[in-house]
């Protein structure tokens, strides 16, 4: 179980880091928001196998933190989309 004060800082880091940023600027080069939140959500897979653990001493990353990213990159995706749709509606 993830005590409180570890969900919101894996749920900051995970919006301030690549998940959020880079689902963003991915849901932003589409119009479509399937594949802006299949493309958040691939980079919700992929970061905390490359940012995540601490390879050179084994640090396990646990489901939750997959499942954190995974969410937030969806969402972040929607969100860069949104912003392109409400952007080419001014």
């Amino acid at each position: 179980m993830i005590s409180t004060l570890d969900l919101l800082g894996t749920i900051g880091a995970s919006v301030l880091g690549l998940p959020g940023i880079l689902g963003v600027a991915l849901g932003m080069m589409t119009r479509n928001w399937i594949a802006a939140a299949v493309m958040g959500g691939i980079v919700g897979v992929i970061a905390p196998l490359l940012l995540g653990g601490s390879h050179s001493t084994h640090v396990a990353i646990s489901g939750a933190e997959y499942a954190i990213a995974i969410v937030v990159g969806i969402l972040a995706g929607l969100v860069g989309t949104a912003v392109r749709h409400k952007g080419a509606s001014i």
